[in-house]
């Protein structure tokens, strides 16, 4: 994909993304979006209290990978690039 095209979808899925951000936001956390890779996999960075939390798994898949898939068709999945390995 072209670096437009990698800019514009990065764009698309940080905004998917401000649908998660409010849940975040109560603990004090957050998330931002790192790269997409050529095979379509997310990769972000989790803030504040996001980095480490034990939590961190179960709101990559259950809140994070699941909304980013439904608005953006043709992402394979998402995976952190810090905190707790999901």
């Amino acid at each position: 994909m072209s670096l437009k095209e990698k800019e514009r979808l990065i764009a698309d899925i940080d905004t998917a993304l401000d649908d998660v951000r409010p849940h975040l936001a109560v603990d004090g956390g957050n998330v931002e979006v790192v790269d997409v890779t050529d095979d379509m996999m997310v990769r972000i960075k989790w803030l504040g209290n996001c980095d480490g939390c034990s939590m961190s798994a179960m709101t990559m898949r259950a809140g994070i990978e699941r909304t980013i898939k439904d608005k953006i068709p043709g992402i394979k999945g998402v995976e952190a690039v810090n905190g707790t390995a999901v």
